[in-house]
């Protein structure tokens, strides 16, 4: 049998991935520590590319609209970089302006308020046990006589033991803390050096990633990957220009809501759910949360109105304004939207949820064209798919069935 260099190839890449699977599956603490190592590399370039994407969105709308009466592509270029990281900057410093001095002032009223919050706590419950004195009776005799306090201080005595004891554990945690801490400062210097780099050099590294791509794959399969691509940048710049919007309808929709009601807090509350809504769906409950823990120790029934307000707010954030303001962004329908957050939080956590939403919508587009391809290569009627109302079509079986022929 003669084997030409193709079907040479394809045999050398299966016995390879296969060595490889074989090797992984045999040898995970090995791989793990390959892997680690490799993550560690790379890791500050990897986040230093997700940053110069997600710049180059206000970034391109800079260098096409506002400079584009500057002649000199590299100083039209050197400008729009400027520009961006001071309107990031920017913004980063406002949100720190709205937040800081609202959470002093509001951490120094808590502090002010909780002893009073609990002691009233105290006389709530004293006076509470104090209208039902069965109960009393009975937590006294099936819990508190119950428990025995000499063990308790058995407990405590040990645990206080074992933290003794484990003083160089927490010292050698301390000093891993602080190396990571370290470490953590210098991969952001290089992600941020790297995003600037890849913002000032895009073209040139997109041409790279380009002529890399048609000198190792097939000429059919480079011009499909380059398209692949080209669809997912535009996608997912859509959805973040989306999930901006959205972050912003949803914080002003918070503020109006709570300065109608009259409830406090309301800078800090609505800019630190505006902030948490850039998780999908599910992102402004942890705003909510603390929000409710605010209010609640000013007024706890306004607290509780708050939390209705926030469900009411949230279904309709849900249901109506991000699936069209999102969905309608990246082209993709409501209920996949829905679907795509789901499914997306489950397998890959809170990043999954942000991320699962645009990939769907390029698969979307990219199976519509396949079923396309497929239904015009097997000259389907369009009648047959188009129109949902049409009863299911006969088969030939059918016409012979003598049950439905009876």
């Amino acid at each position: 049998m003669y084997l030409d260099k193709k079907t040479m190839r394809n045999i050398f890449l299966l016995l390879s991935g296969s060595i490889v699977l074989y090797w992984v599956l045999h040898e995970p603490e090995r791989f793990n520590a390959i892997y680690g190592m490799l993550k560690g590399i790379f890791s500050p370039f990897i986040w230093g590319a997700g940053v110069a994407f997600i710049m180059n969105v206000p970034m391109r709308g800079i260098e096409n609209k506002w400079l584009h009466k500057v002649k000199k592509p590299g100083l039209r270029r050197g400008l729009a970089v400027l520009i961006t990281c001071i309107f990031f900057l920017l913004a980063l410093a406002a949100v720190i302006w709205l937040l800081i001095p609202q959470l002093w002032e509001t951490v120094t009223t808590l502090v002010n308020r909780l002893p009073g919050f609990f002691q009233d706590a105290v006389a709530a419950v004293e006076k509470f046990l104090a209208d039902y004195p069965d109960l009393w009776t009975w937590v006294n005799a099936n819990i508190i006589q119950a428990l025995d306090f000499s063990k308790l201080a058995g407990m405590l005595e040990g645990v206080l033991n074992q933290i003794g004891n484990s003083f160089s554990t927490i010292l050698s945690s301390a000093i891993s803390t602080i190396s990571a801490i370290t470490g953590g400062i210098y991969n952001a210097i290089m992600a941020i050096a790297f995003a600037v780099y890849c913002l000032g050099r895009k073209e040139v590294l997109a041409r790279q990633c380009k002529r890399l791509a048609y000198a190792i794959l097939p000429e059919r399969w480079a011009d499909y990957a380059v398209r692949v691509l080209r669809l997912t940048n535009t996608t997912f710049s859509n959805f973040l220009s989306g999930q901006f919007v959205e972050v912003i309808i949803l914080g002003s929709l918070f503020a109006i809501c709570m300065a109608i009601f009259g409830m406090p807090y309301i800078p800090l509350v609505s800019v630190l759910i505006a902030i948490t809504a850039f998780i999908p769906i599910v992102g402004a409950f942890i705003g909510c949360f603390f929000g409710a823990f605010f209010i609640l120790v000013e007024d706890p029934m306004l607290a509780v109105w708050f939390v209705v307000m926030f469900l009411v707010l949230q279904q309709i954030e849900n249901n109506l304004i991000y699936p069209r303001v999102v969905g309608s962004s990246v082209g993709l329908p409501s209920m996949w939207v829905l679907v795509a957050v789901a499914v997306g939080g489950e397998l890959m956590g809170v990043v999954g949820m942000f991320l699962m939403i645009p990939m769907a919508s390029v698969l979307y587009v990219l199976l519509g064209e396949f079923a396309a391809h497929r239904l015009k290569a097997k000259n389907i009627d369009p009648h047959k798919y188009n129109d949902p109302t049409d009863p299911p079509p006969e088969t030939a079986e059918a016409d012979n069935d003598p049950a439905q022929q009876a």
